[in-house]
């Protein structure tokens, strides 16, 4: 009889156990864990499609996600105060809100006007106006040094870093920055922004790379006004005898484009190779490259770069570049 009290006892006693041990096994949410912790990097599923405003949005995870639009900046988040993943929100955090992006995922952010490129965490959902391709958190915007602006231009291509950048954006802190986009991909770029008019298109800031038009200079006669011609009503003034004007000197013609001379050292990026030496030339002009003429093609190219890292970074965005060493051409 005893025996069989001591079995009972003993299958009790396992019981209790394993059902302490699944109730440990639970993962703990982010909003459970602590004021502003954020949740892991686990998968998840992607949301149902929703609407806002009329407008249905669909999540979806691509593999690769790289787009030009604009970026506006959020003083807080999708739930007030929280994020749609669960999260709180933390407005010194390098943080975004995306429409449909998995949530959470990463993106490099890149400011077309200056070329700065920062890695962020995208973890809720939004902006949702049309003229908005994500909202960046204060922290953010500041990393990144668009605070205070409405609208900015932005690249965002989406990214998987490695655990150690991950896990400093989870605990609220940065990553090192990128390198900076080169200028004559930065012209590229801003040619496939969207447009926008009225306000919207005032508050986007003028790149700091534009040239204001000259404006032609209106000459104003000095010989007396014909009736009713549009001039000045003070009387002309005295006439001085004009000196013989000398001749203009003519303005210099640009040189003919020629293949440029090879140089050595570095790395160089080939845009691409064309059978057509018009294509090519309208090419390099566009996007600030030189093109060089061999074997019956002509290739646009960019460079050179002192390091391969350099080359990388001037090669993103164009489909089709190869990078080379600039000794081997």
């Amino acid at each position: 009889m005893l025996s069989n009290n001591k079995a009972l006892f003993v299958t009790a006693m396992m019981l209790a156990l394993a059902g302490g041990g699944a109730g440990a096994a639970q993962p703990q949410r982010a909003d459970l864990a602590g004021a502003g912790a954020m949740a892991s990097d686990v998968p998840a599923p992607l949301d149902a499609p929703y609407a806002v405003g009329g407008v249905t949005y669909t999540p979806a995870d691509p593999v690769s996600y790289d787009e030009v639009g604009y970026a506006g900046e959020s003083a807080d988040g999708s739930q007030g105060g929280a994020t749609a993943n669960g999260e709180m929100f933390t407005p010194a955090a390098i943080t975004a809100a995306h429409k449909t992006l998995p949530l959470p995922s990463y993106v490099e952010v890149t400011a077309l006007d200056s070329g700065r490129t920062i890695l962020v965490r995208v973890n809720d959902r939004g902006p949702m106006r049309g003229d908005r391709l994500i909202a960046l958190s204060p922290g953010a915007a500041s990393q990144l040094g668009v605070s205070g602006q409405a609208m900015v231009p932005v690249r965002v291509r989406r990214v998987s870093p490695p655990e150690q950048e991950r896990a400093a954006l989870r605990g609220q802190g940065r990553a090192a920055e990128r390198l900076e986009t080169p200028a004559a991909l930065l012209r590229v770029l801003r040619t496939k922004l969207p447009a926008i008019r009225g306000a919207a298109a005032a508050a986007v800031r003028t790149p700091a790379t534009a040239k204001p038009k000259p404006v032609a200079a209106v000459a104003r006669p000095v010989a007396e006004s014909r009736p009713g011609a549009d001039f000045d009503q003070a009387p002309p003034p005295p006439r001085v005898a004009a000196r013989p004007a000398k001749p203009l000197p003519k303005a210099p013609q640009p040189p003919a484009p020629v293949p440029a001379t090879p140089r050595t050292g570095g790395y160089i990026v080939q845009v691409g190779a064309f059978s057509s030496q018009a294509r090519a030339e309208a090419l390099a002009k566009s996007i600030g490259a030189r093109w060089e003429a061999g074997n019956g093609l002509w290739r646009v190219r960019l460079g050179p770069y002192s390091s391969q890292q350099a080359a990388q970074a001037a090669a993103k965005g164009f489909k089709n570049a190869r990078i080379i060493a600039n000794d081997a051409r």
